[in-house]
């Protein structure tokens, strides 16, 4: 299958079906687990952000009946593979975790609209959450220098110690990362809000990103109007077709003073942040 979606309304990029060997399969830590697919074009072109289709075979007793959405959290375009950090949670995921390299899965993508970045930024500020990370982490080369050079501060938010997946985020890139943790209390909401505050004013970050999580990004929200400054959540949200035909993910979001409705497959996962409307009856 080979297909033609509009990420925006006047920009189209290609998407493709393709069935792919696994070249690993391997274990993070106790909660997460890498997956890298060989792939080429159109696959190698996703960006920071966007998302892609898994068919999760049906093996061991398991009987995933929908594809998964996961966020892009590797494109390796000389290595000719992408790759995707994932947490065991359900059938879909417990089926991918038994996969072995040498197998194939079935992937369309890239869908869905990523990240936007400016080359003339000098600092941005990224705040994630769990699994959220791996949703950000591709934004790290980008600021790494690829796309201008801007400095990145990461505010990293786990359960303990064990299950941050720094090292995964960082990607040996010279990155300032504060680790928030719920094990020792400093994961609470005013701590955060207490860090972001220091950091906002001694930094001054040019753009905000989140992920992960519904409190943090209320209180990004609240900050960024506070300072004027801009941001972009990447949302998590059930879907069935990721085509934008079956409505399964729509969301509400405050646009202009409206509230109006937008299916986040299609018209997301990336949206601006001041629009999300978090305590929505919509929102999972």
């Amino acid at each position: 299958m080979n297909a033609l979606a509009t990420a925006s309304g006047t920009t189209a990029f290609p998407v493709a079906e393709r069935s792919c060997k696994v070249l690993f399969n391997r274990q993070v830590n106790r909660r997460y687990k890498l997956i890298a697919l060989e792939a080429a074009e159109p696959f190698t072109r996703a960006r920071a952000g966007q998302f892609f289709h898994l068919l999760c075979p049906q093996q061991a007793g398991l009987k995933p009946f929908l594809r998964r959405p996961m966020s892009v959290y590797g494109v390796r375009p000389a290595g000719h593979r992408i790759e995707f950090l994932y947490q065991i949670t359900g059938s879909g995921t417990q089926s991918l975790g038994l996969i072995e390299p040498g197998d194939a899965l079935n992937a369309v993508g890239p869908l869905g609209i990523g990240f936007s970045f400016d080359p003339s930024w000098k600092r941005v500020l990224v705040v994630a959450r769990g699994v959220g990370m791996a949703t950000l982490a591709p934004l790290v080369p980008l600021a790494g220098g690829e796309s201008g050079g801007a400095a990145m501060s990461a505010v990293l938010s786990a359960r303990e110690p064990d299950d941050l997946m720094r090292r995964e985020f960082e990607q040996d890139a010279a990155i300032s990362v504060h680790a928030l943790f719920d094990s020792d209390g400093s994961s609470a909401v005013e701590s955060v809000e207490a860090l972001l505050r220091r950091l906002i004013a001694s930094e001054r970050p040019d753009m905000m990103y989140t992920c992960g999580s519904s409190r943090l990004l209320k209180l990004l929200q609240r900050l960024g109007r506070e300072f004027g400054i801009p941001g972009e959540a990447a949302l998590e949200q059930q879907m069935a077709c990721a085509f934008g035909v079956c409505l399964c993910c729509v969301r509400e979001f405050e646009v202009a003073g409206a509230h109006v409705h937008k299916r986040v497959c299609c018209e997301g996962p990336v949206f601006d942040l001041q629009q999300v409307v978090v305590d929505s009856p919509w929102s999972i």
